[in-house]
């Protein structure tokens, strides 16, 4: 597909957890004022991803969706549901219907185990939007994200591109384009601090043109 705009629909994951996932959808909807969604959402004695973006971006309630799983381990799905005596069904799921922007965020990297034998990639293929992928911008990136791209495509997914989140490396960009076939949509410097101001800044610096 072309990278000229934003597909209406876009699935945010991450070659890892703790990669960025929710800086970028933050920024994201700071500046699309879309709707968000957190389909699996784990570790309820913290402030969930829902919670964390709806304080960043000052937006209003009807701007975020109720997760379909809520579980209270801080761990992977599959296990945090056994926890509780659940399982993750793929059946759960179902794309919401609006007429804004929406940003889906994943748990964890695309191969996370939703049960014995579903991944969060078999998520993202059931919901079938174009995806972008968080990955760092340091050390051990090209692995990784050449990795996720792979899986990604195996399953036949839209990619509409590649975020690299942290200090800014122009020879992993390249390396990434080339090797990886794929558009890198932005750079995420670190943020000095996370508010909506800043990040309408953020959104207006790397992705305004897309729009």
């Amino acid at each position: 597909m072309s990278q000229d705009r934003f597909p209406t629909k876009l699935f945010i994951t991450g070659t890892d957890t703790g990669v960025g996932k929710s800086v970028v959808s933050a920024i994201l909807m700071a500046g699309l004022r879309g709707i968000y969604w957190k389909p699996i959402q784990s570790g309820l004695e913290e402030m969930t991803d829902s919670d964390w973006i709806h304080a960043m971006t000052g937006l209003p309630e009807n701007h975020f969706l109720p997760e379909a799983y809520r579980l209270k381990r801080s761990c992977s799905p599959h296990a945090a549901a056994a926890a509780e005596s659940l399982r993750i069904e793929l059946a759960a799921f179902e794309l919401p219907e609006t007429q804004e922007y929406l940003i889906v965020e994943g748990a964890g990297g695309i191969m996370v185990p939703l049960n014995e034998r579903h991944f969060m990639l078999d998520l993202m293929k059931k919901l079938s939007i174009p995806v972008v992928l968080v990955t760092r911008s340091e050390l051990g990136t090209i692995n990784h994200t050449l990795l996720s791209l792979e899986q990604l495509r195996r399953k036949g997914l839209e990619m509409f591109g590649v975020v690299m989140n942290g200090p800014r490396n122009s020879e992993n960009r390249k390396a990434l384009e080339h090797y990886g076939n794929v558009n890198v949509l932005a750079e995420i410097e670190p943020l000095p601090e996370i508010n909506p101001q800043t990040l309408r800044l953020a959104f207006k610096k790397n992705f305004m043109l897309k729009v």
